[in-house]
């Protein structure tokens, strides 16, 4: 059973590059430049894999001088990567498949084909679906990438499994090229979707409101008299963690010593909803009470 983020990426690796074999081997005694494409899509996956090999690798490296924050972006970086090359991917089949439609051309020994595209659907199915509980156990983008990775390229297989059989049925090889063409708009589908997760999180987009409502939640439950109220308060995703913080301001007459502890159970709290959270609080006095500026992420929370 594999349970750690580098052992999925290894899986994925060792399936893709075998897969590329087959469909190589099979596009090559077919003609089929629908499995050739293929070929290309998981040759794409396998470069992805090694990304995410790479990645998951580093995001696990503790902070040091360079990198106070840790390396946990190392993964949606990586992430944004896979994307990319998902449309790289999607242009080369597209070329391909157009230039084929064009010039025409001949699909033979279908069955060997048929049964490479098969298997490759089997295969991906259960490699992603390993990727993918890995990647929710482990809150990792770039597994998360590379199981969608998969996960298209399982439907894409398929796709093309479809299309051989109505060459084997009608005997019109167009329907080939045409097969890789829809290959091609489900490839370009995942990649825009993948690149726009993993870039928000690049951009230090805030976190979803289903967690912002956990957060408040936390902080309301945490709250005691000698809070006065809290503001600004800013969250965003760096890998598995998430990094908040917000300003907190004291009634008068609270000390030092009652504020800090008062701080600390309310770090608890968060982090009680928000398991491996970064909280930092800023505390304030009662006086500093206003409007947040136009920096501020959200309205005041008074007492």
């Amino acid at each position: 059973m594999i349970r750690t983020k580098s052992g999925a990426a290894g899986l994925s690796i060792a399936s893709n590059a075998l897969l590329i074999a087959l469909k190589l081997a099979a596009g090559a005694i077919t003609g089929s430049i629908a499995i050739v494409t293929e070929a290309v899509h998981s040759l794409i996956d396998l470069v992805a894999s090694v990304i995410a090999f790479i990645s998951v690798r580093k995001a696990d490296e503790p902070a040091d001088a360079d990198h106070p924050y840790g390396h946990e972006k190392v993964e949606s970086l990586a992430a944004t990567i896979e994307g990319m090359l998902i449309l790289v991917g999607a242009g080369i089949i597209v070329y391909e498949a157009t230039h084929r439609l064009v010039i025409g051309a001949q699909v033979e020994t279908l069955g060997v084909g048929m049964a490479v595209m098969g298997f490759s659907v089997i295969a991906n199915l259960g490699v992603s679906t390993v990727l993918s509980r890995q990647a929710k156990a482990h809150e990792s983008p770039a597994l998360e990438g590379d199981a969608a990775h998969l996960r298209t390229d399982a439907l894409t297989s398929a796709g093309v499994l479809v299309g051989l059989a109505l060459v084997q049925i009608t005997g019109d090889a167009a329907f080939d090229s045409i097969t890789a063409l829809v290959v091609a708009s489900a490839i370009v589908t995942a990649g825009i979707r993948i690149i726009r997760r993993s870039s928000g999180v690049l951009i230090d987009e805030a976190l979803p409101a289903a967690e912002m409502d956990k957060i408040e939640e936390a902080i309301a439950a945490a709250r005691t008299p000698e809070v006065a109220g809290y503001h600004k308060l800013r969250a965003r995703r760096a890998g598995s963690r998430r990094h908040i913080d917000l300003h907190v301001q004291y009634r008068t007459g609270t000390s030092l010593e009652r504020a800090h502890e008062l701080a600390h159970q309310m770090h608890e709290a968060i982090e009680a909803e928000i398991p491996g959270a970064e909280v930092l609080i800023h505390a304030e006095p009662e006086t500093s009470l206003r409007e947040p500026d136009s920096s501020a992420s959200g309205p005041y929370r008074s007492g």
